[in-house]
């Protein structure tokens, strides 16, 4: 689905955008004047992480769930454990940080990478592999280059922990409170319309 197509939540719609409209997530980086989207920007992923702010629209997170995408091999791998009736916790940190709810469905939908499991994130940013040596499976999302594979998901958990180095900002996500499997990002659009129907209805009010 064409990004044009996904309906965008209020807040993303307020970010700047670059020259083909997309618009440019809170923690990427610009250069003479152009979004560097394959990286991710060092201070302002620290910023999102202290002041509790969505990584894709830069708004505030009240205290509760946050979100993120994931790709395959963690998708898999919570999938197991539901089927299982065990809890999930992946110890691993990772370089992506949270969002709200809407903003990771709508990211799962535009963002190329996320959106399609053959798909390959372009190199030059970051990863764990870079900084730390070879990155686990569940990291892998993370690693510029990396194929995404096949079932991503978006999926909520009760908090997230951080740690800001010199280096890299690093995200541990604790609690699973929800799993929303895709093969294909498109099938998350009336999850996200839903979504945003329910915040429309919030802000009109009685």
């Amino acid at each position: 689905m064409r990004f044009e197509r996904v309906p965008m939540p209020e807040a993303v719609a307020a970010r700047p955008r670059d020259d083909r409209g997309y618009p440019v997530p809170a923690i990427t980086p610009w250069q003479d004047g152009l979004p560097q989207f394959a990286l991710t920007d060092h201070d302002r992923s620290a910023n999102c992480a202290l002041e509790r702010l969505c990584s894709v629209c830069g708004g505030f997170m009240p205290r509760g769930p946050v979100w993120r995408v994931v790709g395959a091999d963690e998708s898999g791998a919570i999938a197991a454990a539901l089927a299982g009736g065990r809890p999930y916790r992946n110890l691993a940190p990772t370089l992506e940080g949270p969002g709200h709810r809407a903003c990771m469905l709508y990211a799962a939908m535009v963002c190329p990478y996320l959106a399609r499991p053959n798909a390959r994130r372009r190199t030059g940013g970051q990863g764990p592999s870079e900084a730390q040596g070879p990155a686990t499976a569940l990291t892998a999302a993370a690693v510029r280059g990396a194929v995404r594979g096949g079932e991503g998901a978006v999926v909520g958990f009760g908090d997230y922990e951080y740690a800001v180095t010199g280096a890299q900002v690093l995200f541990r996500f604790l609690d699973l409170v929800e799993f929303l499997p895709h093969e294909s990002a498109d099938e998350q659009l009336p999850l996200l319309q839903a979504e945003l129907d329910s915040r429309a209805g919030r802000t009109a009010g009685p």
